[in-house]
């Protein structure tokens, strides 16, 4: 696995499934993705959950996928397990996007492909993130195109991920 200092790409990262295995983003080579992490209990979690939704079903189709990362690291606002995060999230917003093993996004411990996103693009806070849905756009190529905040909405993202897959 690429350490993120010398990843060129998110492609260069392998991270793990909600069941613990492993997935290799090289898979996602020509899609244009957005990594978000992600929390159940936030009071983020409905208007991001279900506009997530939304923006899937209207691009999966033309080359988008949403990649969700649980982290517990912000008020402790995803304290489930991978199998209840998974469930909540299918269940209550019917996530079809692929949710992957909890990370952490900051500190010691923190994942080498967000320590790669944040590296890319340093938030208006500098890198740390600062609560759940952050959400990195990246292009077809694996680079990190832009940064949005936790509270700007999935949906006010949608012609910046249309401009990404071609069909402005």
């Amino acid at each position: 696995m690429a350490a993120a200092s010398s990843a060129t790409s998110v492609h260069d990262f392998t991270v793990k499934d909600a069941s613990g295995k492993d997935v290799d983003l090289s898979v996602y080579k020509g899609k244009v993705l957005l990594i978000v992490n992600v929390a159940s209990q936030c009071g983020l979690t409905n208007s991001n959950y279900t506009e997530l939704s939304q923006v899937y079903q209207k691009y999966k189709d033309q080359g988008l996928e949403i990649l969700a990362f649980p982290c517990n690291q912000f008020g402790g606002q995803e304290p489930g397990t991978n199998e209840e995060i998974v469930e909540f999230a299918c269940t209550r917003f019917k996530a079809e996007y692929p949710i992957f093993d909890k990370v952490d996004v900051n500190g010691k411990e923190v994942s080498p492909l967000y320590k790669f996103l944040k590296s890319s693009k340093g938030g208006l806070f500098g890198d740390s993130i600062k609560w759940n849905f952050s959400k990195f756009l990246v292009d077809k190529e694996g680079r990190v195109v832009d940064r949005y905040a936790p509270t700007t909405s999935p949906l006010s993202i949608e012609k910046d991920i249309k401009k990404l897959l071609g069909t402005s």
